[in-house]
């Protein structure tokens, strides 16, 4: 699973994104991991990306939620908020302790706000 990067987000703007769990087949293991760009118009757009890419490394994926990140890499914050129609919310404590892995001189809050 390390071959899997834990955050691919666009390096600017308010985005859709999701959260996925990754499996192998079986059951054995699993990680999270976050998605999220401006070129997807819905949230299954990221997903339909993601899953067969992660199929071809041999894992099961599962979207777990979504919701949207504001990214503002000037001033290093990160705002992870709303929710997906599709797939429900995300469980954006689990998205910011994600992001913190990667941005960690990084301000990331979250919240349930819409916008």
């Amino acid at each position: 699973m390390a071959a899997v990067q834990d955050v691919e987000i666009d390096p600017e703007g308010t985005f859709k994104y999701i959260l996925v769990r990754l499996q192998r087949p079986g059951g054995e293991g699993q990680r999270h991991i976050v998605r999220g760009t401006k070129a997807a118009e819905f949230h299954n757009h990221i997903f339909e990306k993601v899953n067969p890419e992660m199929e071809k490394l041999g894992y099961e994926c599962k979207c777990l939620g979504g919701g949207k990140i504001d990214h503002n890499s000037k001033d290093k914050k990160i705002r992870v908020f709303g929710l997906s129609t599709g797939y429900g919310k995300a469980d954006h404590s689990v998205t910011v302790e994600i992001l913190k892995k990667v941005y960690t001189d990084y301000e990331i809050t979250w919240s349930d706000d819409k916008k």
